[in-house]
């Protein structure tokens, strides 16, 4: 029996659109957990039956049509499942469970926020903000061990985006966003698994815009995607990885996967 449990997390940009890299990314990692963002289809046709192939035949689906929707897709058992409406506004953003080994998981969405870094003139800004905010109060009431993962569209430090300086006035890389994202990782003290294993400045990204033909050519990345664990449980994860190849398999995601690996 396995001491460890291997959880993966990915924007996949449309579940339906990524069938065959989603299938790959099960027979070449085949981990216990996979967290899914960005899913884009109601859950009554939500591809179910690839990943009861895989021996996924647990799941837990936050859908809706086109747009948003996030899913947990398990070969272990999934308790106590729950989602939280921090967008305010009933988009499918967020699923929770229970792990059997007691951790709760959490698969979040954040909003990407529109062009301009302005709640004023772009209201999708401020729901980007206020998304955030309702997760740090959410954060700050936590008193049992969590995994938080997902596409927080944020990136946070200088290193985690190619150039700090020409991104300074860019949503996702911006001082109002990234000092949101620091409230929140302070209000329940939420341990960066991405930089405990990749400490900064280390290179470190998640996503290449569809922009570039070629990504590795001028390697215009930001770390957009995060895994985050309570810190009493931070000791437990024992691993972790971003699967850059995938950003060039074929019809890709423009987000890559993340993988932990926690003891049970």
């Amino acid at each position: 029996m396995s001491k460890t449990i291997k959880i993966a997390s990915w924007n996949v940009n449309s579940v339906r659109a990524r069938l065959g890299i989603v299938e790959r990314l099960l027979r070449e990692e085949k981990p216990d957990v996979l967290c899914l963002q960005e899913t884009k289809v109601t859950d009554d046709i939500f591809p179910a039956d690839l990943f009861r192939k895989q021996g996924y035949v647990h799941r837990v689906l936050k859908g809706q049509k086109m747009h948003h929707g996030v899913a947990i897709l398990s070969r272990v058992e999934l308790r106590d499942s729950g989602s939280h409406d921090w967008q305010d506004n009933g988009e499918a953003r967020h699923v929770g469970v229970r792990l059997p080994c007691g951790l709760r998981l959490e698969n979040v969405y954040v909003p990407a926020g529109g062009d301009i870094p302005d709640r004023t003139v772009n209201p999708k800004f401020g729901q980007k903000l206020d998304f955030i905010e309702r997760m740090t109060r959410w954060s700050d009431g936590l008193r049992e061990p969590t995994l938080i993962v997902g596409d927080f569209n944020v990136a946070p430090l200088e290193c985690d985006v190619w150039s700090h300086k020409a991104l300074l006035d860019v949503v996702s890389h911006t001082p109002i966003e990234v000092d949101a994202l620091s409230r929140l990782q302070q209000a329940h003290g939420w341990v960066d698994i991405g930089r405990r294993f990749v400490p900064a400045p280390e290179r470190n990204f998640t996503w290449w815009s569809y922009r570039s033909p070629d990504h590795t050519k001028n390697d215009r990345g930001r770390r957009l995607d995060h895994m985050w664990v309570s810190p009493g449980a931070s000791e437990r994860v024992l691993a972790h990885r971003v699967l850059e190849p995938c950003r060039s398999w074929e019809r890709p995601s423009d987000h890559v996967p993340l993988i932990c690996e926690i003891a049970i």
